[in-house]
């Protein structure tokens, strides 16, 4: 791993820390999260439009327990070093963070983000830490195009059997 990939990957401390430096040069902050189990073009797509939003956007990924805790047995595909390892590849990533809780409510009161970034899946009245963000300031805001790809989905089409 590079040195900067490695400093884009975070504890929540650093967290605190680097979005109280970004507050005080005037940055906003964005804050998108999930499982990010075999990155896909529709989760590019979705961070890079939580990235227009403005300012700087942070990354939440489930860790491996929440994971297997919303998806299922054999889940994740991949561990969470190594799903944070690919998020901190992509430019539209200032940072990004591994989190064990079932939602990003703890974040959210960690840093205040501006903006919670959400995927088309969601309404902005379905997004469950929608009270949260309103709460401490901020609001959500849904983005990316619509939800027409799944990891789930991807790994279920190689799974079964094809048809001749």
């Amino acid at each position: 791993m590079t040195t900067s990939l490695h400093q884009k990957i975070v504890s929540r401390t650093e967290l605190q820390r680097r979005v109280a430096n970004w507050r005080s040069a005037g940055e906003r902050v964005t804050l998108a999260n999930g499982c990010f189990d075999l990155l896909h073009v529709g989760h590019v797509r979705y961070l890079h439009a939580a990235r227009e939003l403005g300012g700087k956007l942070i990354v939440a990924v489930n860790a491996d327990a929440s994971v297997r805790g919303l998806k299922g047995e054999g889940r994740p595909i991949m561990p969470a070093e190594e799903r944070a390892e690919i998020l901190a590849s992509l430019e539209d990533v200032d940072a990004v963070v591994v989190f064990p809780e079932e939602d990003v409510r703890a974040i959210i009161r960690e840093i205040r983000p501006d903006f919670h970034a959400k995927g088309t899946d969601y309404t902005a009245e379905s997004v469950p830490e929608r009270d949260e963000v309103q709460a401490c300031g901020g609001r959500v805001v849904v983005v990316g195009d619509p939800k027409n790809h799944s990891a789930t989905e991807i790994i279920r089409s190689r799974l079964e059997p094809r048809k001749s």
